[in-house]
C-alpha cells in the first residue's frame, strides 16, 4: 500500500510538471517578431489553444454590447484611451453609474459630449473578436476591419488607414468616409495609437447595400459574406494595408532600429499575433497595455480651446503650451492639432522647444503651417518649416538673449493678417531662467491662452496667470511691462489679458523619462535626425543609398562663413571643428568680405536655416552633403 500511494504522489507530481511545461512558454526576445520560425511557432501554439477554447464555449459577438445590472463585486478593468476603461476578456458586468459619470467627459469629434450609457461603451477589439470582424485578402495583401461604436483598436507598428464607411479617430483627428488614406505610425518609443469608432448617422435601410458594394472592391465573396453579418447602422469599416516608405527604409538599414516597430519586450506577451492583420506590419496588443491616457481635465482644455480656434474669440489664437519636462505638452500638442483640424484648414506651430522639436532635427525654433494630421511621433513627420533658425543646441542656457531674439524674430515672419490659430511649444525648464524665460515669451508675444501642464499633487512652477505676471519678473522685462512688442501693438492690438488653462496630467510613466529602448530622449534627437536625413533616399522601392555614396555639392572657402557654436574654438582649429561635422546651411543678411579663406564668425547671428548638411573639408574648399530642402 505504500509503495502504491508512493507512486500515486509521483505521478500527481510528474503530472503537474507536464502542465506546468506546457503552459510556461520560452521567452521571446523582441528580434524574434522578425523571425518567421518563431513567429510560426507562437502562431500555431496560439492557433491551437483557441481552437480547444471554440470547441468548448462558441464565441461571443462584439457588435451592440448589453450592459448588465451591477453586482456587489466588480471584475477589475483597464485603462484604455482618452481616459476610459475597458473590461477584462472575463468581465459580465460593469457599474452603470460609473459610465454615467464618464459620460459626462466623453468627446465627441473632439467638441461635443453623449450622455447615451449604451452608446459610450468603449471595448478593446483583440483576440477571438479580430477573427470575427476582420477580414483579409492575401491576393491584395490587406485586411478590412469592422468596428463597433466607440469600440478600439491599439497596436504597435505602421500601416496605411482608409475609412470606407462611416468615420473613426486616431489621435483627437477625425477620418470619415470619401477622405484619403492616412499612415499610422505606433513604434515602440512612443505611445501605442489607438484607433476609435466613432458614432455615424447612416439610414439603417441602406447599411447593408451600401457596405456591400463597399466590400466588393477589396473582399472575396465569401469574405464578405462573413464580415457584412457584423456590420449595423452604426459600425464604421476600416482598410489597413502595409506601408514601406524611405523612412521606414532607411531607419530599418541601421541594425539597432530594425526593432523599432516591433513591441517592446514589456508588450510581447500582449501582442496578439493570430490575427487576420498578421503580416501587414502592425499587431494589435491586448486590454492590459494601455494606450493614450487623457485626463478630463486635458479634454476640458482641448474643448476650450478647439473652440477659441473655431473662431469663438476676436482675432486669431495664439496658444502658448508649456510644462515640465516628461509632462506630455509634446503629445497634447499634436493632439490639440489634430482637434483643430478637423474644424480649420490649417495651424500655425511655433517652436520654441530646442531639445524635442516636431519637425526638424534638435536645435532649431522654426515656424510651420501644420495642414495634415500627426498621426505618429516627431521622427515620422519631419518636413521643412517655412522658417528656421538654427541654434545648434539643445538648451538656450548659454546664449539666453539669442534664444529670445530668435523667437521674436520667427513670430514677425507670421504675415499680420493671417488668422489662422497658432500653437507655441515651449520648453521642459520651467524652474529659475527658464521661468523668467516663459515669462518673457508670454509679455513679448500676443498670447490669449496659456496651457500649463502639471502632475500629481506638486507644484513644478507658479500657475502662469495674468495675476501672476503683474509682479514677476522675466530675464529681459520688468513690471510693470507691455504685453506685446512694440511693432504688434499698433496693428495688432493684442489682448492685455489671456485665458489659464491648467492640466492634470494622469497617464503611465508620466515626469519620467523612458528607460527602455527607444524611448530615451537622446534616441529620440537622434531618430528625428535620421528620419530627417532620410529624405535623401529615392521615394521608389530598392537598395537603401549610404550616405558617403551622395554626390556632394563643393563650396569655395571664399563663399563660406564658419561659426562653432558649442564651444569656443581657436581660428586656426577652426576648420577642424567643422571637419566631417552636422552643420546648419544658414543664409546671412549682408555680404562678410573674405581674404582667401572662410570668414570666422566671432558669435551666432540670428539668420535663417535652409538646411542641414555633412562637412568634409578638402585643402581647398568645402564639401557638402546637404539634405534637400
Amino acid at each position: 500500500m505504500k509503495a502504491n500511494k508512493h507512486t500515486q504522489v509521483k505521478s500527481k507530481s510528474q503530472k503537474w510538471k507536464d502542465v506546468r511545461g506546457k503552459r510556461c512558454r520560452p521567452l521571446i526576445t523582441p528580434s524574434d517578431l522578425n523571425s518567421s520560425p518563431v513567429v510560426v511557432r507562437m502562431v500555431k501554439e496560439h492557433q491551437v489553444a483557441k481552437k480547444k477554447k471554440r470547441l468548448k464555449k462558441k464565441a461571443k459577438p462584439v457588435s451592440e454590447p448589453k450592459l448588465t445590472p451591477p453586482k456587489s463585486e466588480c471584475k477589475k478593468t483597464h485603462p484604455q484611451t482618452n481616459g476610459s476603461s475597458s473590461l477584462s476578456q472575463d468581465a459580465e458586468a460593469e457599474d452603470v453609474q460609473d459610465w454615467k459619470e464618464y459620460s459626462q467627459s466623453i468627446l465627441r469629434n473632439g467638441m461635443e459630449t453623449s450622455g447615451d450609457v449604451e452608446d459610450i461603451r468603449m471595448s478593446r477589439l483583440e483576440g477571438e473578436a479580430l477573427h470575427h470582424c476582420a477580414q483579409r485578402d492575401d491576393r491584395q495583401n490587406h485586411a478590412v476591419l469592422v468596428l463597433q461604436k466607440h469600440q478600439t483598436l491599439c497596436f504597435r507598428g505602421k500601416c496605411i488607414l482608409t475609412c470606407l464607411y462611416g468615420r473613426v479617430e486616431v489621435m483627437g483627428f477625425t477620418i470619415e468616409e470619401g477622405q484619403k488614406s492616412y499612415p499610422l505610425f505606433s513604434p515602440a518609443s512612443h505611445c501605442p495609437l489607438t484607433i476609435r469608432a466613432m458614432e455615424t448617422s447612416h439610414d439603417v435601410r441602406d447599411h447593408r447595400t451600401d457596405t456591400s458594394l463597399i466590400l466588393q472592391e477589396y473582399l472575396t465573396p465569401a469574405s464578405r459574406k462573413k464580415l457584412l453579418k457584423k456590420v449595423t447602422s452604426t459600425s464604421s469599416i476600416i482598410l489597413l494595408e502595409p506601408m514601406e516608405t524611405p523612412l521606414t527604409r532607411f531607419l530599418s538599414s541601421f541594425s539597432h532600429l530594425g526593432e523599432l516597430f516591433s513591441p517592446p519586450a514589456s508588450e510581447l506577451m500582449s501582442a496578439v499575433l493570430d490575427t487576420p492583420l498578421n503580416g501587414l506590419g502592425m499587431i494589435p496588443l491586448a486590454s492590459n497595455i494601455e494606450g493614450l491616457k487623457i485626463s478630463r481635465s486635458c479634454k476640458e482644455t482641448l474643448n476650450s480651446v478647439v473652440s477659441a480656434c473655431r473662431g469663438d474669440i476676436d482675432g486669431c489664437a495664439v496658444v502658448l503650451v508649456c510644462g515640465t519636462k516628461n509632462v506630455g505638452k509634446s503629445t497634447f500638442i499634436r493632439n490639440l492639432i489634430n482637434t483643430a483640424l478637423n474644424h480649420t484648414a490649417a495651424v500655425d506651430y511655433l517652436e520654441g522647444d530646442l531639445g524635442q522639436t516636431e519637425f526638424t532635427p534638435a536645435g532649431c525654433l522654426s515656424l510651420s503651417t501644420v495642414t495634415e494630421p500627426l498621426l505618429g511621433p516627431p521622427f515620422t513627420h519631419q518636413n521643412t518649416p517655412e522658417h528656421i533658425i538654427y541654434f545648434g543646441q539643445p538648451s538656450c542656457e548659454s546664449d539666453m538673449d539669442r534664444y529670445l531674439e530668435s523667437l521674436k524674430s520667427l513670430f514677425r515672419q507670421r504675415p499680420q493678417s493671417r488668422e489662422m490659430p497658432i500653437i507655441i511649444n515651449t520648453m521642459g525648464w520651467v524652474k529659475g531662467f527658464g521661468l523668467q524665460l516663459l515669462v518673457d515669451i508670454i509679455r513679448f508675444l500676443p498670447v490669449t491662452h496659456v496651457v500649463q501642464l502639471s502632475h500629481g499633487g506638486t507644484t513644478q512652477c507658479p500657475a502662469l496667470t495674468p495675476e501672476y505676471l503683474r509682479t514677476a519678473h522675466g530675464y529681459q522685462t520688468h513690471p510693470p511691462s507691455q504685453t506685446a512688442l512694440d511693432e504688434f501693438t499698433e496693428s495688432h492690438c493684442p489682448p492685455r489679458t489671456y485665458s489659464h488653462l491648467s492640466v492634470q496630467s494622469e497617464f503611465q510613466g508620466v515626469a519620467r523619462q523612458g528607460t527602455a529602448r527607444h524611448q530615451r530622449t537622446n534616441e529620440h534627437r537622434e531618430l528625428s535626425l535620421l528620419a530627417y536625413l532620410s529624405q535623401l533616399q529615392s521615394p521608389d522601392p530598392g537598395p537603401v543609398r549610404p550616405l558617403h555614396s551622395l554626390t556632394p555639392y563643393q563650396v569655395p572657402y571664399t563663399a563660406v562663413a564658419l561659426g562653432v557654436i558649442h564651444c569656443e574654438v581657436a581660428p586656426t582649429h577652426a576648420l577642424y571643428a567643422a571637419n566631417a561635422s552636422l552643420v546648419g546651411l544658414c543664409c546671412l543678411a549682408e555680404k562678410v568680405a573674405s581674404r582667401g579663406g572662410p570668414v570666422l564668425l566671432s558669435q551666432a547671428p540670428v539668420c535663417p536655416c535652409v538646411g542641414f548638411g555633412a562637412c568634409p573639408v578638402s585643402s581647398d574648399s568645402v564639401l557638402i552633403r546637404a539634405s534637400p530642402v
